[in-house]
């Protein structure tokens, strides 16, 4: 219905059917599997140390852990974010930053900013980041050391540098979009972003300072997109023809595309 947050991890692309209310799995050949049920809506998926897999509830707010077949809550978000949390990156020591709408787009409220914020392993939550224009999907680069996060409302990509203690400091543009918006992206060996642009049905390859290297147009909406495959050298493109739940759900049309790419997967997730 709404596909977003894909990841590729052990051998297959997992996803969040957004608006089914479902985290799913599919393998290379298109088999899918249904891993758990989220009511509240899933959005960013990432995974702990130790192999858990994390998601993100959006209406609740709330960052889960799947232990075995039960959904446990990890932080519980609700006095830190502004709306719904959305997406998510989770680093090697199982730090996730969580990003949130700021506003009730799909009652088409008057837009106000949002908070970046950052859960540790213990379940600790604080923000890191404000005033960001609708923060979206994340990278951190192969070091480490950098968070570069898709700002919907501005499009652009901004960066920060990160901190010993998980805080972000030194923000700055790392990419201004001409025509073009930012949803989910993901990052590559060159150091370019795959991004997905839904407001001009394309998945554009982006280099650090805005100039555009690659364009891949779709016939629907660009939702997200992670590289993948066995050699990372797949990207998975995410799209679907509406923002709006009702919609999806009554279409069902959303769809997942696979295309070869030359610079394979780095960073995280």
């Amino acid at each position: 219905m709404f596909p977003e947050g894909p990841r590729f991890h052990r051998g297959r692309l997992w996803f969040s059917d957004m608006h089914a209310c479902q985290v799913m799995a599919v393998d290379l050949e298109g088999r899918s599997e249904v891993i758990t049920e989220v009511p509240g809506m899933p959005s960013g998926l990432g995974w702990s140390p130790d192999g858990e897999l994390l998601i993100v509830s959006m209406q609740d707010r709330r960052l889960l852990r799947l232990a075995g077949d039960t959904l446990v809550t990890v932080a519980d978000l609700s006095s830190l974010a502004s709306f719904h949390c959305n997406d998510m990156v989770v680093d090697p020591q199982g730090r996730a930053y969580i990003g949130n709408f700021g506003f009730d787009l799909n009652a088409k409220a008057k837009f106000a900013p949002a908070e970046l914020i950052l859960v540790t392993p213990d379940g600790a939550a604080r923000v890191v980041a404000e005033e960001m224009l609708f923060p979206n999907g994340a990278v951190i680069t192969p070091d480490g050391k950098t968070l570069v996060v898709a700002e919907s409302f501005g499009a652009r990509l901004t960066a920060f540098e990160i901190g010993p203690d998980g805080g972000l400091d030194k923000r700055r543009v790392w990419a201004q979009l001409e025509k073009a918006t930012a949803d989910g992206i993901c990052l590559d060996a060159d150091g370019a972003c795959w991004v997905a642009s839904p407001i001009s049905n394309e998945f554009l390859r982006v280099r650090e300072g805005g100039e555009v290297l690659e364009r891949l147009a779709c016939d629907q909406m660009a939702i997200a997109c992670a590289l993948g495959g066995p050699e990372g050298r797949t990207l998975f493109c995410l799209t679907a023809p509406s923002t709006d739940p009702e919609e999806n759900q009554r279409l069902q049309s959303a769809r997942i595309y696979r295309e070869e790419v030359t610079a394979p997967h780095a960073g995280w997730p």
